[in-house]
């Protein structure tokens, strides 16, 4: 995203707006602010999340090229600034600059598929006439927690929640392994 997003001209639509120096404690670099915005939404953080994050990991960090002279931005701030952009209809108009920008270069964000899987259980008990446990299910743990049985990995349009594929393994494959299966390719 660094080299991909057209920071120069998002910037420019949000400057106008965005507070002065001047009276009042300074405020942070609009870019900055743009990029842990922008972060905050990638990956779903709440603003006291945000805060933490570019406390806690350091390529959030850097992606967002804090000033060394000041503080990292605090919950209020990045609020704040969220506020702005809301406030001005800013996001959606820099989303469509951006969106248009990035359709030239032949990249374009658009929504997907959402993928998922959920655990189903089955009696682990070998009371049964074979006397064995069913062969297709195992164990895995999720938290502090154990389950025997499947899982079911499930791919869903985001645009319209409707569930489009299916799949269904032993409940200690990994989620991962399942996601080009998942995917329709019209993501």
């Amino acid at each position: 995203m660094h080299l991909v997003e057209p920071w120069k001209v998002v910037l420019k639509i949000i400057e106008p707006l965005y507070p002065a120096a001047g009276r009042g404690r300074k405020p942070y670099a609009l870019e900055s602010m743009l990029r842990e915005h922008l972060m905050q939404n990638w990956f779903a953080l709440s603003d006291p999340a945000m805060e933490e994050a570019l406390y806690e990991i350091a390529s959030l960090r850097s992606f967002a090229h804090p000033s060394l002279n000041e503080p990292i931005s605090d919950e209020t701030t990045i609020l704040n600034f969220r506020h702005l952009l809301e406030a001005n209809d800013l996001a959606e108009g820099t989303l469509k600059v951006v969106n248009a920008l990035l359709a030239k270069k032949g990249l374009l964000f658009k929504r997907g598929s959402i993928v998922d899987a959920t655990i189903i259980a089955a009696p682990s008990s070998t009371k049964n006439a074979e006397g064995g446990r069913d062969p297709e299910m195992h164990q895995t743990g999720k938290g502090n927690q154990w389950y025997f049985g499947m899982k079911a990995h499930i791919g869903v349009d985001a645009d319209s929640d409707l569930v489009h594929t299916v799949t269904t393994t032993a409940a200690n494959e990994a989620d991962v392994k399942q996601v080009t299966d998942l995917l329709h390719s019209k993501e």
